[in-house]
């Protein structure tokens, strides 16, 4: 695995300029606005996941995968599905819905998310996030379990806190209120960065070992794909703000 290349890819986008262009609240509603599509889709993979390594099927059957994958990802879903509200005492929420509360707090447009999701049509999504939610739903849908690990983990659960906390930097710096919206960058760099994080990586080098057939040379090649597409999404997002 060539882990330099995979480092380098990782810093070029905790560095990425768009974090610094976020100057305005009208420049962060642009972001949100094509970020939301990412904020889905990271759904879809680890659903995708979910329904490799677990039985979401009636009649259950026991999994092939062992009983440590399947709390491991299990466990991601439960934190990712229904995490602490933070405004509502004992109740629950998933955190693409935290999301849209963010954007609504702000003012920044989630009808475009909300028709896509009710009728599926990639046309609906913006031009510089189509690409990036298209690749991943291939991959969430054809792609093999490795290939779904692999991209969930180097291009979503292991470098999601840097990123987000450039955000949050930023969001400081420039003092833009948006406490909601504030409240989901720091969940997912505290539960990422030290808990689901380290569980999609035990589960990827977990599953390593069950499919040898898959070098690391092949997973060098799906960790470099999703962060180059992601590294694509941020570029057509600073176009859209400048």
């Amino acid at each position: 695995m060539n882990t330099n290349q995979i480092k380098n890819a990782q810093i070029k986008l905790t560095n990425h300029p768009l974090f610094a262009a976020i100057k305005t609240p009208a420049h962060l509603k642009i972001f949100m606005e094509y970020h939301v599509f990412a904020v889905w889709d990271f759904m879809s993979l680890l659903k995708s996941l979910q329904n490799k390594l677990t039985c979401t099927e009636v009649p259950w059957r026991p999994s092939k995968y062992s009983p440590k994958i399947v709390r491991l990802i299990n466990e991601i879903v439960v934190g990712e599905e229904c995490d602490v509200n933070p405004n509502s005492e004992g109740k629950y929420l998933d955190h693409f819905s935290l999301y849209l509360q963010g954007m609504q707090e702000i003012g920044a447009n989630t009808s475009l998310i909300r028709d896509f999701i009710s009728g599926a049509d990639l046309s609906l999504i913006p031009y510089g996030a189509r690409n990036f939610v298209k690749q991943n739903l291939d991959i969430a849908v054809n792609g093999s379990v490795v290939e779904v690990a692999t991209t969930f983990f180097y291009g979503r659960e292991k470098i999601i806190p840097d990123m987000f906390q450039s955000i949050v930097d930023q969001l400081k710096k420039e003092n833009i209120f948006c406490p909601r919206l504030t409240y989901y960058l720091e969940r997912h760099i505290e539960v990422d960065g030290h808990e689901h994080g380290h569980m999609a990586e035990e589960c990827l080098e977990l599953l390593s070992r069950v499919h040898s057939e898959i070098s690391s040379d092949d997973i060098s090649r799906f960790a470099m794909s999703a962060l180059s597409y992601r590294h694509q999404l941020w570029d057509e997002v600073l176009k859209k703000i400048h």
